[in-house]
């Protein structure tokens, strides 16, 4: 659900935006308005979700999580499958919802006689779901881009979820991270940036759900859906290496957050043995009640 929160408000906040474009109305959206709508998905998803899934909202977050705080691999794999699969979801919906408007404007592109040369770049309809390299862009500055930008972000998340790090409470988290996805977009969409790579993937897979083999992106798809793996790590390493400190002490706000989860853990496992105990209970008086028979 928390990728889903993500895409659902940003790319459906991308689609009017290369709509009116595409039609030639203005004001319906733009990059800045793009940038809050990821960040508001990023602070709806990590204080919604993030009780559930622990803030699993990247495949980078969740391999750095695996490599660097030993979460169990297994599950990892199922949680990056449900990322995928929300921005699969969000994207599809927001085909649905915005069909009519889509068609109008893949009918004014045509009309213009460009819509074969834009369609399947982030000007045409199918950016708004898949991710494509601006026409003329050089892969090399792309990659460039993307890595920078995720390392940056990799820092700003594992700095805002370090439970020693004083100037940012729990609390706080959700809005600096979305701050840093918020930056991440105004500063650096426009040459290219996927900056999740379950926001790529997911809405890739709807690309091609919707408009079939031509919406595979080429190149670029493997840039998008890779780049931002090695860069979290980068990212998380160089926090770990630099910016950590083993000898800090935890604030008052990070110690009640981790008690209080460490207590729903404890509330679970105890009305788990209450159940056990109540079946072996159960089971015991029915054996009993067999032998007095």
């Amino acid at each position: 659900m928390g990728v889903f929160f993500y895409c659902y408000a940003g790319v459906g906040s991308t689609a009017p935006w290369v709509i009116g474009n595409a039609i030639g109305e203005t004001g319906l959206s733009s990059i800045l308005q793009i940038g809050i709508a990821y960040a508001s998905g990023i602070v709806f998803a990590i204080c919604f979700c993030s009780a559930t899934s622990g803030g699993h909202f990247s495949p980078g977050i969740t391999i750095a999580f695996c490599l660097f705080k030993g979460f169990p691999k297994v599950k990892g794999l199922r949680y990056i499958a449900a990322q995928i699969l929300g921005g699969y979801v969000a994207c599809l919906l927001i085909y649905v919802q915005y069909k009519h408007l889509l068609d109008q404007a893949e009918g004014a592109m045509v009309l213009a006689g460009t819509f074969s040369e834009l369609q399947f770049t982030p000007s045409g309809p199918a950016g708004i779901f898949g991710l494509y390299l601006l026409p003329g862009a050089k892969i090399g500055q792309v990659f460039l881009n993307e890595f920078v930008t995720d390392v940056m972000l990799a820092v700003v998340i594992w700095g805002a979820i370090d439970p020693t790090n004083i100037l940012v409470p729990p609390q706080a988290a959700p809005w600096v991270i979305a701050l840093g996805y918020a930056v991440a977009i105004w500063g650096f969409a426009f040459p290219g940036l996927a900056a999740n790579a379950a926001r790529d993937v997911g809405g890739r897979l709807a690309a091609l759900t919707i408009y079939g083999r031509q919406a595979s992106g080429g190149p670029y798809a493997a840039l998008a859906a890779l780049t931002n793996i090695p860069a979290t790590m980068v990212g998380v390493l160089l926090y770990e290496l630099f910016l950590a400190d083993s000898q800090r002490v935890l604030p008052k706000a990070s110690m009640e957050y981790i008690r209080v989860h460490k207590n729903h853990g404890c509330l679970h496992d105890h009305s788990l043995d209450r159940r056990n105990s109540s079946s072996t209970s159960d089971s015991e008086k029915n054996a009993m009640a067999i032998a007095e028979a």
